[in-house]
Parts: C-alpha cells; structure tokens; sequence
C-alpha cells in the first residue's frame, strides 16, 4: 500500500467534478470503491470532505488515500484487433484537441452495468500516448454515428459549456419509422420523465411532470410501410428522439423499447435487426479557434443497403 499523495489541481482541471477525477485516477480501481471513498471523508479537498459532485478549483489540494485493491481490477479486457481496426476506420476528424468518430451500433460509449469495454476504454488502450482522453457527450449503445472526444482537459471543458446551453450546436439523425409520418407534422413539443424499470433497465415516458422536450422532425422519403426521417433534438433527453417518434405514433424501426408490434412485424420483414437510429451530423464551434466544425458519418452497410432495397421499390 502506498503513502497518501497530495494533488495540486491544475488549472487545465479547474471545474472537474472529484468523483471522475478520482476514477481517472485509480484507473483499476472499481467505482463504488471510489464512491465509498469519498462516503467516508478518506479523501479531502483543501483539508475537508466534499461531495461526489464537488468541482475542482485551480490550486485546490486533494488528499488521495491509498487504497488497497482486494478484488480483481474493474476491467481487464482489451479491444480485439477487429475492434481496433473499426474504430481506426471510424476516425471522421481528428485535431491535437479533438477526435469525432462514427460510433458503431452496440457498442457503448464507456464500460459499467455488466460492459467490461466501451468505446473510450477502448480508445484510450489504442492511444496510451494521449495523457487526457474524455468522452464530451453520449450516444445509446444502440445509436450509430458521431460521438466526440476530447484530448485535452480545456477543449473538454468549453465543449461541455456549449452543449449545456445548446444554442451552437446543431444535432442531425437519421431514422426510419413506421408508417406514413405527415408531412405536416414538424416538431414534437411534450415533457418526457425517466423512470427505473424492475430490473434496473431505465425506460423514458411522455409525463406532465416530466422535463421540457422538443424534438424536430422532416420526412427525406416515404415508402410503403415505413419513412426515412430527418430528426433535430432541440434538448438533449435520454431517449427523447426514439419516445417522441413513439408518441407521434410512428416508431423507430428496430426499437426493442419503443416500437410497436406491428412496427416490429415491419422491421422483422425487412430483415432488420438493429435500432435504425444514426447520429448523421454534428455541428459545434470548435474549442479553440471558435470556428464552426461540422462532422458527417455516413450510416453503416448493412441500413445503407436497406434504404437501397426500399428506394428500388415503388413509394406510396
């Protein structure tokens, strides 16, 4: 067991919260050890316990314990050589502060609740080089497209702010629905609130207690029992876009949570067996120079070839 180690925070940490620095690093040590860490007042920020939620200050002194590790590190798998050969090929942009790549289906964004690897483990066992290496925003396990990571702490931080007020960020997906979605039909404004289903398997409701959400819709193509949609969500909820296709009555195709059973005898018959929902595009100041960045991602083989097949059959 080593001595307790006193941080100086810097001022590139300046506004990290405690409990994802400390995760950061005791990179082999299981978070509800963290969690419990911090519980019981072992770490101190400027000689006083803090909260998990607590922000990070420039020049802030943290008291790290040591901890001693007697269970098996957290996670111990390593990307296989065809992962690292996908998510090299996913690679859309890439700067000394930022990297934007299309996400594949099913893979998560980061590890935890049984996912031993996610797309940031996974990336940073591919680049130890990279000192700093963050998710900035998240995308469903089921969701395909552009997600993007930080390099640097500060490129993380102005990234962060502009998606908390959302008015430089521009958001464009792709799904395919079920049925005729009007043409008329252009923005979906209803509150949605998350509830925690028995098993821990987390679902998303229309609710009048829930939180503000508008989503914004266009039609790029009808077919004869499904559309290509165009969706801009204008807040950010968790499943908003795929709850707010439900409840226009219309579907994602492909949705294990959402769809309905005559939407998943469509789905079933045009052969497909994943979620058809694609982060498209992202537009965001970059966060150094300022300048607008937009990012594309082209939708995988497989939903690539379905929309073929259906553009080769006549449209309603």
């Amino acid at each position: 067991m080593t001595n307790v180690e006193l941080y100086e925070v810097e001022q590139d940490r300046a506004g990290q919260r405690i409990d994802n620095f400390l995760i950061g690093h005791w990179k082999s040590v299981p978070r509800s050890r963290v969690y419990r860490v911090l519980r019981k007042g072992e770490v101190r920020v400027n000689g006083k316990r803090v909260k998990p939620e607590y922000r990070l200050e420039a020049n802030d002194t943290v008291r790290i314990p040591p901890v001693r590790l007697s269970e098996k590190p957290v996670n111990t798998a390593v990307p296989s050589q065809s992962l690292r050969h996908q998510l090299d090929k996913a690679i859309l942009y890439e700067d000394d502060v930022l990297v934007a790549l299309n996400k594949p289906h099913g893979l998560a964004v980061h590890g935890g609740s049984g996912i031993s690897l996610g797309l940031i483990e996974s990336y940073r066992i591919m680049r130890p080089e990279l000192t700093f290496v963050e998710l900035v925003h998240r995308l469903d396990r089921d969701t395909s497209g552009v997600v993007l990571i930080a390099k640097k702490r500060s490129a993380l931080k102005a990234l962060q702010e502009v998606f908390r007020h959302k008015t430089e960020v521009k958001k464009v997906y792709w799904c395919l629905v079920h049925g005729h979605w009007p043409e008329d039909q252009h923005l979906i404004d209803v509150p949605l609130r998350k509830n925690d289903a028995q098993g821990g398997e987390r679902t998303v409701t229309v609710a009048p207690d829930g939180k503000s959400s508008q989503t914004r819709f266009r039609v790029l193509k009808s077919f004869s029992r499904c559309s290509w949609v165009e969706a801009q969500p204008v807040t950010g909820r968790t499943h908003q876009i795929r709850v707010h296709a439900q409840y226009a009555g219309h579907p994602i195709l492909g949705d294990n949570k959402y769809q309905s059973s005559r939407g998943e005898a469509v789905a079933r018959e045009l052969g497909l067996r994943r979620l058809f929902l694609h982060a498209a595009q992202l537009t965001v100041p970059h966060p150094i120079s300022g300048d607008r960045l937009t990012v594309k991602a082209a939708l995988d083989p497989a939903l690539e070839n379905l929309l073929t097949t259906l553009n080769k059959c006549s449209p309603a």
